[in-house]
């Protein structure tokens, strides 16, 4: 089944929370506290995001994280692919390692699936998402 993962979908409800918020910090435990997130895996995802510039950390006892850039500018594609690594449906679409390499007969039209996928993604903004 091709889904996203818990991460990403945790990442997307922050972003959206901060947009709401403007300029104004939201912290880790308000976050985790409104949309039942645990805090500890919400918490190393805005690191995560805060690292890769997507939000901007704000240390101290009134600290907190904000949207850092245009969510107009990145596409759904990179987003994932910053936080999760490369989208593939299946490993080699990915990663050439897989022991079937040689004798597959579902790669091709696997592949021309996924780059279907990431083309569709490719197409959504951040800003399609958060606001």
């Amino acid at each position: 089944m091709l889904k996203l993962t818990r991460k990403l979908e945790y990442a997307l409800i922050a972003l959206r929370h901060m947009q709401t918020k403007g300029e104004l910090l939201s912290t880790t435990k308000e976050i985790s506290d409104m949309y039942t997130i645990p805090q500890e895996l919400l918490a190393k995802t805005l690191q995560q995001m805060a690292r890769l510039e997507y939000i901007d950390a704000v240390q101290g006892s009134h600290g907190g994280y904000r949207i850092h850039s245009s969510m107009s500018k990145i596409s759904l594609t990179k987003f994932i692919e910053d936080l999760e690594g490369p989208m593939g449906m299946v490993d080699c679409s990915v990663a050439s390692d897989c022991i079937q390499l040689n004798n597959c007969n579902i790669r091709q039209p696997i592949n021309r699936i996924n780059d279907n996928i990431r083309s569709i993604f490719s197409r959504i903004n951040l800003s399609d998402i958060t606001h």
